[in-house]
């Protein structure tokens, strides 16, 4: 944890450093939609669909030139899976706070491209089937990492338009039953936000 916040420190106190003036750096809100599943746990009689979540939260985009920006941001993002087995429909719903630091690079004025690491604070997990919700938490990692990529792009000053996918790094499962593979995190995330 105390890394995490070195991290959080360094990055911020680099974007003031670096931003000349208010028009280096900007904060805003944002929200959108998930469109989430998790990886290996198609077995035999087992049909998964993606689980439809959504994200909000806050954002600073700290310009270090006229081209590359730094955009840290604090999320709640609602994810996880649906499947059918054996005709028994349920889903695994993972609840996190996020914190993604993305570097950007302006392809035009208003549009760009962006890369970074996430992690995850896990909030919570839950499988829900049949009106039964059964707390997973201690069998869930409570720490997630992964690697989001996507674009952004602004539009009528003050607002903007992005669209990024998360690559799960890190298993999900706390541990492992013999003979099981390790599942993890893919989201695909649709946002609209709003620059003050």
């Amino acid at each position: 944890m105390k890394k995490i916040t070195l991290l959080l420190v360094t990055v911020f106190t680099f974007g003031f450093v670096n931003a000349q003036d208010k028009e280096d750096m900007s904060f805003g809100v944002k929200a959108g939609l998930n469109i989430s599943s998790l990886s290996n746990i198609d077995e035999d009689g087992v049909n998964k669909d993606p689980l439809i979540g959504f994200h909000v939260g806050f954002f600073g985009e700290f310009m270090i030139s006229d081209k590359f920006a730094i955009q840290p941001e604090l999320l709640y993002s609602s994810q996880g899976v649906k499947f059918d087995s054996e005709g028994e429909k349920a889903e695994i719903k993972l609840d996190y706070i996020n914190i993604p630091i993305m570097a950007k690079y302006y392809v035009a004025d208003a549009f760009s491209l962006e890369l970074g690491p996430q992690i995850g604070f896990l909030v919570s997990s839950d499988l829900e089937s049949g009106g039964v919700s059964v707390d997973l938490k201690d069998e869930t990692k409570s720490i997630d990492v992964s690697l989001g990529f996507g674009a952004s792009y602004n539009f009528a000053e003050n607002f903007m338009f992005g669209a990024r996918y998360n690559l799960g790094l890190t298993r999900v499962q706390e541990d492992l039953s013999p003979g099981e593979s390790e599942s993890k995190n893919s989201v695909f995330q649709i946002s609209l936000g709003y620059k003050f």
